[in-house]
């Protein structure tokens, strides 16, 4: 795959600008809806019309798409905007029907990537043609994963391949529907950099006012392109209505957005760095993160001592921690004066938390 510069060509063979931008419904709805919002687009950043016709829901129940009739309005966008357009496919049948009504792109969703099975007849299917196909990460964060169903559509002689980052699933409550994890995006980016990389801000979001923000940091880290959901009303779209923006409000976006130029040879120490520089700024927010959970429980163990009147300051207790930092500080490469500084601060704001609860009143 590393030696194979067509992974990259279908850019320009489109002509398609940089960043590229597919944007359309989290679902098609209707016709008049898929049409109207095609219209918009028509003439923008926009070079690729998405919209969702078969929608896997977590659970049965939901709206789960129009189905196949949604294709032949497509159809009909594409006539009457130029517009190429781009539908998600979970199995063999998705891609028929998808072929004969002259789709464009078809991308293969994040609860499809984790099944070779599903990912391996989809390949199947594509065998002898030359669609556009992208390959959104898997719910789970598992580079290999991801690789994988990248590697089974090369091996079944699909060319133009690209894949699409849109977050990774978590237990935990975050600001993101989607944690991003950027450092496997940047992981599978540095092993294969023909691979065209599309960031999905509106699943890593879930919320329209962060999108911005996400699109920017993918631009920053030399993604290839965007895929935005846009509704012509948003807050009354049948699915993931949150994360949905209005055609005006994409241009807004697209408009703020930096485009960085593409680093040349010469100047590679600068693209590494940059990205390295990310990286850090992603491990930061994590360790913000993880001390802000640390100090929650602290103030648990606050609130046990005040109940059973014991004292704040555990000595030996304290020393049991310090050394067991210290220890494992060692194994990381890291020097004992810093974990001893590091963790008597965070020791010390542990006592702060603590006492603030046991000195507070009950009343």
């Amino acid at each position: 795959m590393e030696n194979d510069k067509s992974l990259r060509q279908w850019l320009d063979e489109f002509k398609l600008s940089r960043p590229l931008v597919i944007a359309g419904p989290c679902s098609a709805e209707t016709e008049e809806q898929v049409l109207d919002i095609a219209r918009q687009l028509k003439g923008s950043e926009v070079s690729i019309y998405r919209a969702g016709i078969w929608k896997p829901r977590t659970r049965p129940g939901g709206f789960e798409g129009v189905g196949a009739i949604g294709l032949e309005w497509l159809q009909k966008a594409k006539a009457e905007t130029g517009l190429l357009m781009a539908v998600e496919v979970a199995n063999a049948t998705h891609v028929k029907l998808a072929l004969e009504h002259d789709i464009d792109v078809l991308w293969i969703g994040a609860r499809t990537t984790v099944n070779p099975f599903a990912v391996q007849e989809i390949a199947d299917a594509l065998v002898g043609t030359d669609k556009i196909v992208l390959v959104k990460n898997p719910v789970n964060p598992d580079l290999a994963l991801w690789l994988g169903g990248v590697e089974r559509l090369y091996n079944a002689g699909i060319r133009k391949l690209g894949v699409i980052h849109r977050g990774f699933s978590t237990y935990e409550k975050t600001k993101y529907r989607n944690i991003p994890e950027w450092q496997l995006a940047i992981e599978l980016h540095g092993r294969f950099p023909d691979l065209p990389i599309i960031c999905d801000p509106s699943h890593i979001t879930g919320r329209r006012d962060m999108i911005q923000q996400v699109s920017q940091q993918a631009l920053d880290l030399n993604y290839d392109g965007l895929m935005i959901e846009t509704h012509n009303d948003p807050d009354k779209a049948w699915s993931d209505a949150a994360q949905q923006v209005t055609p005006v409000r994409l241009k807004e976006i697209l408009d703020s957005l930096i485009v960085r130029e593409r680093i040349d040879d010469s100047h590679e120490f600068n693209g590494h760095l940059r990205e390295m520089r990310f990286r850090i700024d992603d491990l930061d927010t994590k360790i913000i993160e993880l001390l802000g959970k640390r100090m929650r429980i602290a103030d648990e163990i606050g609130g046990l001592k005040k109940e059973n009147n014991v004292a704040v300051l555990q000595n030996i207790r304290w020393k049991q921690v310090l050394e067991k930092m210290k220890e494992e500080g060692s194994a990381e490469n890291l020097s004992e004066e810093f974990i001893l500084r590091l963790f008597r601060a965070i020791h010390q704001e542990s006592i702060v938390h603590q006492e603030k609860i046991i000195n507070t009143s009950n009343s």
